[in-house]
């Protein structure tokens, strides 16, 4: 076009576009004109209504040369739109905000990365200006998307790379900081913008195999934006910002090794409130459960996620909790109390998994003979062992930081999942130490109650002394190290750790406080039970040095927690009664456990006398010991439980001065206080159904085996009418015999499903099958007949009476009957 031409319409030009114009120079490397753009500043600020006009020219001349690949003027357009964004703040300015957004869409959209990288900085300046009024209409998802792309960058030069994808974070950091302001804040948190926001800042956070200065801004940045998103989410958003991260770590396989996954969630418990603790703990539950078949080191990567998260809650509540609430009064719980009502269910889902475990290491055990090879199922099983270990720290974590009330109900409910009576033991023996190791570890570690009656109820107190009566020793060396837990409530187990002759009880500065009147009660009413539960734990035939110091520990912490005037006697009594057992071996002990249950009277009458002050008794049982010492030293714990101790070919009872004498004792007590007659009355202790209903041979099995014999060696009437004595009745009961046949037919048919046929499995099931359904059906055709009509006719085929019955309707009936 001619110059004249341009100067003669140059003035007809509307005056804000000319404004505009005059900003850019001739030459672009020259920069933005300041004088030129302060008189358009100007212009708009005095003329608002102009805003969405000079808004889309200047995005018409940006689109333009950004085609044209005039960057210069691409720069000065961008400078020139922040500084109209920073300067206009009335309320035309929604539609200049319209025109700038669809700029730096185009600068994004482009693949240049110094556009892309302009147009970022340009967003980040616009969401940091607080709007007087929220916008209803305007929508980012195009910006969530194109920063998202931007933080997964693959440009081939590093710097470059990492330049995109520092400017993506910042973009996404610029549309939560302006979403999270705006009254629609609710926009952002929606699945399918969280769904590219999470996992784009987690990519960022992984570590570089280099790492250079850019990749620490990068990952830095990427952590800080992903705190600041969760910190501003509320408990209904939670789930969107939570599961995100989850799956994140699923797609990746980062649960093995869980290291980056144990860093986000502790960025993430650290970076939202303290009360939305329990409801990430939940998700990760949930998560495990999804993953309840999954490879054993991502389980256990998870539950060591759900670990870490259980710590940082209990750390952030507990000091809170501990402020409120006192042991010595009632007091309301804090109402953000990190587990709250969901206890139960945590430690349900966590036993549940605990269980999986050890039925898929068992079984791993059974199929050690299947195609796979020894090696990788002893790796599965070591593996098991890893997830198992986690769960039951897990459930430490948990359960250490519950309040007593709450601690004493998680008792219960573990107990209750611990399968105790009637099933055998060699199949839940492994379940049962798993579950009672994490019940003791974590669970009943530190627990004090002022009441012995609220720590140990019934509904806990039964079923584990149940267990004390399983055939394995590791089961009952934990049930009595719960009992101290529960029964030490002034740390005592310290100072009496290791079964031994203590020659100063006074030494050892024992703690302990007078007896109140509920744990006498309590001792009146279970007193008998724990006495019970000793005497039997003490003649288990596998007995190990460590029983037999758990078994003194357990006396000694009764002495000090729970021992009055009355419990000293019975106590006395129940040593008595083990030394008698010992000594007359009824039971048919092998020699060491006998030394043994002598060598643990002699350490608990030692550390008794001594707690009591009695200087009588003192000097009797101190000359005792003495006597051993020279004679028998092998009734002592320190020559008895060494290694290649020389034991005894049998036990001498005339030597009396060897053994405690229960007249002595009743002498040395006969003082103030004691009830010394007491003394003369044998322990013996109570039996309940409680020891057939636990041991591996059964009650009912030993039944139904004495039912078979009989019937099949007594065919004749005649010798039924033998006469019932007790002796009868003894021999009936005793299953001395009975308990290797039942051992012996088990065996056998666990060889005979593992190893035979399946042709002969399936043919000796179908033979059992036929043959019931034969029974049945003799008995169907004894018991089910056409019953008889009174106006029926009777016929005889084939030998057979058979009745043909006439309708209802049809039947006459006598006149009694109609009515």
């Amino acid at each position: 076009m001619p110059a004249g031409v341009c100067g003669c319409c140059g003035p007809l030009r509307p005056r804000y576009k000319r404004l505009v114009d005059n900003i850019f120079p001739e030459d672009p490397k020259d920069g933005l004109s300041k004088s030129d753009m302060e008189k358009l500043t100007f212009y708009a600020v005095s003329a608002p209504e102009k805003l969405d006009r000079i808004g889309a020219y200047l995005a018409e001349k940006l689109s333009r040369d950004v085609v044209r690949h005039r960057y210069g003027n691409v720069v000065i357009a961008m400078e020139a739109l922040d500084q109209l964004l920073m300067a206009c703040h009335s309320q035309s300015i929604k539609p200049f905000v319209e025109s700038f957004l669809h700029m730096v869409a185009k600068l994004l959209e482009s693949r240049e990365p110094d556009l892309q990288v302009l147009g970022t900085n340009s967003f980040v300046k616009f969401a940091n200006i607080e709007e007087d009024t929220p916008s209803y209409h305007r929508r980012y998802d195009f910006f969530v998307s194109q920063f998202s792309a931007m933080c997964h960058s693959t440009h081939e030069d590093q710097e470059t790379r990492t330049r995109i994808r520092v400017a993506g974070i910042k973009g996404l950091q610029g549309v939560v900081r302006k979403t999270v302001n705006d009254e629609l804040q609710a926009i952002i948190w929606e699945p399918q913008h969280m769904d590219k926001l999470i996992p784009s800042m987690l990519f960022n956070m992984q570590d570089s195999e280099d790492l250079d200065r850019y990749d620490t801004r990068q990952s830095s940045l990427a952590e800080n934006c992903f705190r600041e998103l969760l910190g501003r989410a509320a408990y209904g958003n939670m789930n969107n910002a939570v599961r995100p991260v989850l799956v994140h770590l699923d797609n990746h396989h980062l649960w093995d090794p869980n290291e980056f996954a144990v860093s986000c969630f502790r960025i993430i418990m650290y970076s939202i409130q303290a009360q939305h603790s329990h409801h990430v703990i939940q998700q990760v539950l949930n998560h495990l459960d999804t993953h309840n078949k999954n490879t054993p080191r991502v389980r256990a990567g998870i539950v060591q996620v759900l670990l870490e998260t259980v710590a940082i809650a209990a750390k952030g509540s507990v000091g809170e909790f501990n402020d409120v609430f006192t042991f010595e009064s009632e007091c309301t719980i804090p109402p953000n109390l990190w587990l709250g009502p969901t206890v139960l269910e945590v430690f349900n889902t966590l036993l549940k998994h605990l269980r999986m475990s050890v039925d898929f290491e068992l079984g791993d055990s059974s199929r050690r003979n299947s195609a796979s090879s020894v090696s990788s199922v002893r790796g599965r099983e070591s593996e098991e062992r890893i997830v198992q270990n986690a769960i039951i720290q897990t459930i430490g974590f948990f359960g250490g930081n519950l309040p007593d009330y709450q601690r004493a109900e998680v008792m219960m409910f573990i107990m209750g999942k611990v399968p105790v009576y009637g099933t055998p033991c060699h199949a839940l023996d492994t379940g049962r130490i798993i579950k009672l190791e994490s019940f003791n570890n974590y669970v009943t570690s530190g627990f004090k109650s002022k009441s012995m009656a609220a720590a140990l109820p019934p509904p806990f107190l039964d079923p584990l002394f149940s267990i004390s009566l399983m055939e394995d020793s590791e089961l009952r060396q934990l049930v009595f190290e719960i009992l101290h837990n529960i029964l030490d409530r002034h740390d005592n187990r310290a100072k009496l750790r290791g079964i031994r002759i203590i020659p100063n009880v006074s030494a050892l500065k024992i703690k302990r406080e007078k007896i109140s009147k509920q744990d006498v009660a309590f001792m009146k009413k279970h007193g008998q039970q724990l006495y019970r539960h000793i005497y039997l734990g003490c003649k288990e035939e596998d007995n190990v040095h460590k029983n037999f110091e758990l078994l003194f520990t357990t006396l000694a912490i009764l002495t000090i927690e729970l021992a009055n005037e009355e419990v000293v006697i019975d106590l006395i009594r129940l040593a008595i009664a083990l030394q008698e057992m010992a000594l007359t071996n009824d039971e048919n002990l092998p020699m060491f456990i006998r030394c043994g249950i002598m060598a643990l009277v002699a350490a608990y009458l030692n550390f008794l006398s001594q707690m009591i002050a009695n200087p009588p008794f003192c000097q009797h049982v101190s000359k005792v010991i003495e006597l051993r010492n020279m004679d028998a030293p092998y009734l002592l714990p320190e020559h008895i439980f060494r290694d290649k101790c020389p034991l005894p070919e049998s036990l001498d009872k005339e030597d009396s001065q060897l053994y405690f004498q229960t007249a002595d004792m009743a002498e040395c007590l006969a003082g103030p206080g004691y009830n010394a007659e007491r003394l003369s009355i044998p322990y013996v202790p109570q039996v309940t159904d409680e020891d057939r209903l636990t041991r591996r041979k059964s009650f009912v099995d030993t039944v139904s085996l004495q039912v078979d014999i009989i019937s099949n060696s007594l065919p004749e009437k005649s010798q039924l009418a033998e006469e019932i004595t007790f002796e009868t009745l003894k021999k009936a009961i005793d299953t001395t015999g009975l308990e290797e046949q039942e051992r012996e037919k088990r065996r056998q048919v666990m060889e005979k499903f593992q190893k035979a046929p399946f042709e002969e499995i399936a043919a000796h099931c179908e033979s059992k099958a036929n043959m019931l359904h034969d029974r049945l059906a003799q008995i169907f055709e004894l018991t089910i007949r056409p019953p008889p009509s009174p106006s029926g006719v009777v016929s005889i085929s084939a030998g057979h009476t058979q009745h043909q019955s006439v309708p209802v309707y049809e039947m006459k009936f006598p006149d009694l009957c109609v009515y």
